[in-house]
């Protein structure tokens, strides 16, 4: 979806309906990788292996589409050759295991952030970036890392969101049944906790 919008841009004032060749640039791709779960130094991903399966003898399945995408690993102390033939990667790399070190010292992300770079700066490590862009480099930051831990909030809402429908679906299945048993209205409310227009609605 990315390269497709990029491509987009890029064709974007040209007539793409002549008949003559466009000239496109010749891409690559990479994932750098710096988050805290176990990762190899670098992975190659093919957009082919997510692709259904189709498991019919006699069958030569052929690849009309592909994509790959190299993932390299940047944390501190991985690749370290190749992370440091770049100044700015380096750099980055730096900033973000000071980030995680400052956090796991003072239990606030936007602390951690501030201490790191300001650690960064004091070492000319992209000093002139954090100079003119800090305060966006938080917001933007916060932003990010905070997503897992909504994801992982999101996750336990979508938890208590489902025994919350499966109760209400219980609840309503006893108010069914003890319609069945010729029970009043007002005994089912008493017993179920749901309300009359609930019941009533399944009385029909």
């Amino acid at each position: 979806m990315y390269i497709g919008r990029v491509y987009e841009k890029l064709v974007k004032n040209k007539d793409i309906y002549a008949g003559k060749k466009l000239s496109i640039p010749r891409p690559e791709f990479f994932v750098l990788y710096n988050g805290t779960e176990p990762y190899p130094d670098e992975e190659l991903l093919r957009l082919s292996d997510l692709f259904e399966r189709f498991d019919i003898p006699g069958l030569v399945e052929k690849t009309a589409l592909e994509l790959e995408v190299r993932v390299v690993n940047i944390n501190e102390g991985r690749n370290e050759a190749k992370v440091h033939r770049c100044k700015e990667l380096a750099g980055y790399s730096v900033f973000v295991a000071k980030v995680r070190e400052y956090k796991a010292e003072h239990g606030n992300l936007e602390t951690a952030m501030k201490k790191a770079i300001r650690y960064c700066c004091e070492q000319d490590i992209l000093k002139e970036f954090f100079e003119q862009n800090a305060s966006e480099v938080v917001n933007m930051l916060m932003t990010e890392w905070n997503w897992d831990d909504a994801l992982a909030v999101r996750y336990e809402e979508g938890i208590e969101k489902g025994l919350e429908k499966g109760m209400e679906k219980g609840l309503a299945v006893a108010a069914q049944k003890a319609i069945g048993k010729g029970l009043s209205v007002e005994m089912i409310h008493d017993i179920t906790g749901l309300d009359l227009e609930t019941i009533q609605r399944l009385n029909r």
